[in-house]
């Protein structure tokens, strides 16, 4: 559990902060970056509280995995079939697809490994 409360921490900092590097100056509209940080600030909010686990923070936990997932669904499969439409910002778009790219295979091991989790023992 801890192991996937650091990975689900650090993806979503590094996927707040990339997008901001991505976006700053490039005129990107806010509704293609708010949605990384909202994803991101959900999954920094369920690592944090899943830390005592019970079953509604376990699912928020797990519901945060499938937001970046679904989230991140649409951005790859964009730029990989339609690469010309798309704004990378400040990124090259073949750097940018293979990132989003990693980052969605991470997003739903997350999802899959914060379903499989065993149940916390309970407590007396």
């Amino acid at each position: 559990m801890k192991a996937l409360r650091i990975l689900g921490l650090i993806g979503a900092i590094l996927l707040m902060a990339g997008e901001g590097y991505r976006s700053w100056g490039a005129g990107r509209p806010a509704v293609f970056w708010m949605d990384d940080m909202l994803a991101g600030a959900m999954m920094i909010a369920a690592a944090i509280l899943v830390r005592r686990p019970t079953t509604s923070r376990r699912a928020f936990f797990s519901a945060s995995w499938g937001v970046a997932a679904g989230m991140l669904y649409g951005s790859f499969f964009g730029k990989l079939y339609d690469p010309a439409n798309s704004n990378p910002g400040n990124f090259p778009i073949g750097l940018l697809t293979w990132l989003v790219g990693a980052a969605f295979v991470i997003a739903i091991g997350g999802l899959i490994a914060s379903i499989l989790l065993p149940d916390p023992p309970p407590r007396d």
